[in-house]
């Protein structure tokens, strides 16, 4: 068979597979660190990282090797029966994080579900809610996932047009809105708050600086508990190990994925305090693969990694630096409006309508140039590398993503 092009590749893709993403026409065949390739043999930085979930670079080989030597051992269990790698995971993460107890899961959207089913229970059980009365309170623009659950808490039309019914005992109030949070927490039967520290696939929205830690204060005076959703924020994104760490609160529950895993296998996990957690009783929640020995592996692996090898304060430094090299363009520049985020979780607000192609137009050009990145919401780019990048690299992408910007200036 004579090897396959992109465009081959991308029209089997088509033609057996659900037309449910709209990816950039790259096919990649390879990676390393902040690097991936092609089929043709093109070599990229990637300023995406799997949507943070390879913050720790491609194919990390601490990571890696954790899921090899596991997997020549045991792979699968379920929870019909212990295994001896789970409890190591357990008293790891538990004792990382500051919390008593995990719950494992596969994936962000489980980790998700998980935790509103946790809320759920701890309302009826503790607080005393009446049956099925328990209310989460979401906020505008959040993503979780696209679960029924999940877009059930969704705006945005793309996610939730064509599949109603919708999810009850939900209420979705202004993202970064105090007055309207004290409102909603009025109501006695409110179980949780559940929210992004910041909102990623809406556009890395940063909310302002004392927001977090109010509605925090807010919960705990109305005995809600809060949900703090880092599955892309989580694991030294925001140069910090939790985005909530930049407020110094530790939210009830927390609901980790994506690097949990260094983007080497499914890994998802939520944690609480023994109060909410034991609500739960064996036969009410679980998963086939939640807690397998490799993601338990893989997930110790990449957690000493980012902790061990400095990469937090790394994303901390070297986001100042992208926002500051960008914002002293922006000033001279009308594609560009501006540019927001922290650590390495940034985005650029491109001058343009929202149902406009200019920013895919842009990811483009910069993709011709050797970067990868992808707009959301039409007309905002994410920038999110990997956290290994070093200065010299991020200097070339800067320079990368500026010229290409310049390029489209009118």
């Amino acid at each position: 068979m004579n090897k396959l092009s992109s465009q081959n590749i991308i029209d089997l893709e088509y033609k057996f597979g659900a037309h449910n993403y709209h990816p950039l026409p790259v096919v990649l065949k390879e990676g390393k660190g902040v690097f991936v390739w092609d089929v043709e043999g093109k070599k990229y930085f990637d300023f995406l990282s799997a949507y943070s979930a390879v913050n720790q670079g491609h194919c990390h080989p601490k990571i890696v090797n954790a899921l090899i030597e596991q997997s020549k051992k045991l792979t699968l269990t379920s929870r019909a029966f212990h295994n001896n790698i789970l409890w190591k995971y357990e008293e790891y993460i538990t004792n990382l994080f500051g919390y008593d107890k995990v719950l494992p899961m596969n994936t962000g959207v489980e980790g998700g579900e998980t935790a509103v089913k946790l809320a759920r229970k701890w309302a009826y059980e503790v607080k005393k809610v009446p049956v099925n009365k328990a209310k989460i309170i979401f906020v505008e623009g959040n993503f979780w996932g696209r679960t029924l659950a999940a877009i059930s808490s969704s705006t945005d039309s793309s996610s939730t047009k064509g599949f109603g019914p919708f999810m009850p005992g939900y209420e979705i109030i202004p993202y970064n809105n105090i007055p309207a949070l004290e409102n909603a927490l009025k109501d006695p039967n409110v179980a949780a708050f559940m929210v992004e520290p910041i909102q990623g696939e809406a556009g890395v929205v940063v909310p302002d600086e004392d927001y977090l830690l109010k509605a925090y204060n807010l919960c705990k005076k109305s005995n809600v508990l809060f949900i703090a959703d880092e599955v892309q924020t989580g694991i030294g994104r925001t140069g910090k190990m939790l985005c909530c760490d930049h407020y110094d609160f530790k939210p009830d529950i927390l609901i980790l994925g994506k690097a949990l895993s260094g983007g080497v296998f499914p890994v998802s996990a939520v944690l609480s305090s023994d109060e909410v957690m034991l609500t739960i009783k064996p036969g009410e929640h679980g998963s086939t693969f939640g807690g397998n020995p490799i993601a338990c592996e893989v997930a110790i692996a990449a957690l000493e990694v980012i902790v061990n090898e400095n990469m937090i304060d790394n994303a901390e430094r070297l986001g100042k630096v992208f926002r500051r090299e960008i914002n002293s363009f922006i000033k001279t520049s009308t594609i560009a409006k501006l540019v927001r985020g922290k650590g390495l979780l940034n985005a650029i607000v491109i001058n343009d309508a929202e149902d406009g192609d200019t920013a895919w137009n842009i990811c483009m050009s910069m993709a011709e140039k050797g970067l990868l990145a992808k707009p959301t919401h039409g007309n905002i780019i994410r920038f999110a590398p990997p956290l290994i990048i070093n200065d010299e690299e991020l200097g070339e992408c800067v320079k990368i993503i500026t010229t290409t910007l310049k390029e489209f200036d009118k």
